[in-house]
């Protein structure tokens, strides 16, 4: 497939996860009355806009984000949406051509503050709901579902006889839980000493199994990992079957990227394999020539990403807005809006540089 095709998947693919995010604050900023002045996928100048009930909603040249701009928010999008004071001063690109009389909202920061922190955490929360959707389709396009009771073992494996045996369910691996099979791998992967404690379900009953140990493989590139080397049932696919394995893939996918996150905090895993959007771009483009299952697996997975960092408690991401609303319910007033702009805008020139770091990485390893 042509790489303008898949490039158009990708911005088709941002702009559904940029959707889903903005509208779960939209929505729930009309719920809770809030005079939203413009509902915008995409950043830049204006290709398609248009006023309803109140509102501007607007498509927008650069498909690299959003936003929802509300009445006495801080942030740039509210501050360049603010009316002009004289009709006759505001030129035709103004972003707020809303007449007085159709506003029919309130300021956001005069909403209580239990919806301020509803509206603030709904964009993560329809990520988190996108990605069930797109879940259950991924888990719905086969015709079995994979367990993770195991069913036998490769010829040679280790791990059968240090501990486990066929018609073991695995329930956790080093004492985190798994849900799907490939909970196996991954936990393989952050395991040492090539050995790993195993919970399993045998006859009805838990069964600890310590230190069970598995052959071990050398890449072309000298790294060396486990592979787990046994075979599990897969059982026919059912209406709640799907439901029940597009929740566990959810919860995979959202403690792999919290993981990530934690072993970067740490230092345990290297800032130079993080990905921006050139690097995405690319992973799609992969993802795209194998695949369209692996395509909706990509999508859960970014969606899911986009929702749990914005809920990151950093300045300029919605979890930065969260702690600033938990202190004024703490100290019963709004933190200062001086303290509160200085503080945000170092968090995007934090993130701004970060993305530059990304970007220069992905270019790197595209071309080098």
């Amino acid at each position: 497939m042509s790489t303008i095709v898949s490039i158009l998947i990708a911005v088709l693919v941002f702009g559904i996860v940029i959707l889903f995010h903005e509208f779960g604050h939209f929505i729930t900023a009309k719920w809770s009355g809030v005079q939203v002045n413009e509902f915008s996928i995409g950043m830049g100048p204006a290709l398609m806009k248009k006023i309803w009930r109140g509102t501007q909603y607007s498509i927008r040249l650069l498909p690299i984000g959003g936003y929802v701009a509300m009445e006495g928010e801080d942030s740039p999008e509210s501050s360049r949406t603010a009316a002009p004071q004289d009709e006759e001063d505001a030129d035709e690109d103004d972003l707020n051509p809303i007449p007085v009389e159709q506003r029919t909202g309130i300021p956001f920061d005069h909403a209580k503050l239990w919806k301020r922190l509803v509206i603030i955490v709904a964009g993560a929360f329809m990520n988190f709901v996108l990605g069930f959707l797109v879940l259950l389709v991924f888990v719905g396009m086969d015709d079995s579902i994979i367990t993770l009771k195991i069913h036998s073992f490769d010829e040679g494996a280790l791990c059968a006889e240090t501990g486990l045996q066929a018609e073991d369910e695995i329930l956790a691996i080093n004492g985190r839980r798994c849900f799907v099979p490939e909970d196996l791998s991954y936990e393989l992967s952050r395991t040492e000493n090539y050995s790993a404690d195993f919970t399993v379900l045998r006859d009805g009953k838990k069964v600890q199994l310590d230190g069970v140990r598995f052959n071990t493989v050398t890449d072309e590139q000298g790294n060396t990992y486990m592979p787990p080397q046994i075979v599990v049932y897969a059982v026919p696919r059912t209406p709640m079957g799907v439901i029940r394995q597009a929740a566990n893939y959810e919860i995979y996918y959202g403690r792999v990227v919290f993981t990530t996150l934690m072993d970067l905090a740490r230092g345990r895993e290297s800032i130079n394999n993080l990905s921006g959007p050139v690097g995405i771009v690319s992973a799609i483009e992969q993802a795209v020539s194998v695949d369209w299952s692996t395509v909706l697996s990509l999508l859960a997975l970014i969606t899911i990403n986009l929702g749990i960092f914005n809920l990151m408690p950093l300045p300029a991401l919605d979890g930065g807005k969260v702690v600033f609303l938990l202190i004024e319910g703490i100290i019963r007033r709004p933190v200062p809006a001086k303290v509160q702009e200085v503080v945000n805008l170092l968090g995007f020139v934090l993130l701004f540089g970060l993305m530059i770091f990304v970007t220069g990485n992905d270019l790197i390893r595209l071309f080098f």
